[in-house]
């Protein structure tokens, strides 16, 4: 298993013998807080908490010592795709934007930039092709992303969703192309782990029957609230 938290504890004592500010915690746990309402009853595909692969995507970020700015982001940088603000679905809307209030700006406008990042079998490669001209905000942009994908494939996790042989194909017809981009982003640990993320979910067969039948992140809402506020019967509710 890769040495990153999933857990808010494992995640602040990293921070802590990392040697983050106080005023750095202080903006990444408030970060923390935000994300706990944003994706509440919300996993992943493979059936693990949203929560926990934020927590994963920050702690290989902080990992790299990058700024507390870029890591509080990783714990933020699906919100305008899939947080929960309480009313109507993805995307971003003044209200939305109101998450300035509780981080910094710096940190709202790296996750909006990531909420309009193309990415595909079509864009990741024109994004390769002009990683050298991109801005410093781009170049982090990017690398909160190269940390997503990396998370998201470590301990086999894209091996426990549906769509497992798609996730597959995507790594050999595109997503390979992370590695070397983290090579030009001069981070040649995040490029290692990568490649061996991927290699392993290339190399590795798990029983189907550990796969959860999903194919996108889902809601499952507690059963107090299920009926009284959603209306439908308890279990789990798709969710793009």
């Amino acid at each position: 298993m890769a040495p990153y938290a999933q857990t808010n504890i494992q995640f602040f004592n990293q921070l802590r013998s990392l040697e983050y500010s106080a005023a750095d915690l202080v903006l990444i746990r408030g970060s923390y807080e935000l994300a706990m309402e944003l994706f509440a009853g919300r996993f992943r595909p493979s059936g693990k908490p949203f929560l926990c692969h934020l927590v994963g995507t920050a702690s290989i970020l902080a990992s790299l010592k990058v700024s507390p700015v870029l890591v509080a982001a990783g714990l933020l940088h699906a919100a305008y795709m899939q947080g929960n603000f309480g009313a109507g679905r993805g995307g971003m809307s003044r209200a939305k934007r109101r998450v300035r209030s509780v981080v910094s700006d710096e940190v709202e406008k790296l996750i909006a930039s990531y909420a309009k990042l193309p990415w595909s079998d079509k864009t990741v490669p024109e994004i390769y092709e002009t990683l050298d001209r991109m801005s410093n905000s781009d170049r982090d942009m990017l690398l909160l992303r190269l940390a997503n994908e990396l998370e998201d494939h470590l301990d086999l996790g894209a091996l426990h969703c549906a769509n497992a042989e798609s996730r597959r194909k995507h790594i050999q017809s595109y997503l390979h192309l992370c590695v070397q981009m983290a090579e030009r982003l001069d981070q040649p640990v995040l490029a290692e782990a990568l490649e061996g993320a991927f290699s392993e979910t290339l190399a590795v067969e798990i029983p189907a029957f550990l796969r959860s039948g999903r194919r996108k992140s889902f809601v499952t809402p507690a059963f107090s609230w299920c009926r009284s506020i959603i209306g439908k019967p308890f279990g789990a509710h798709n969710s793009d």
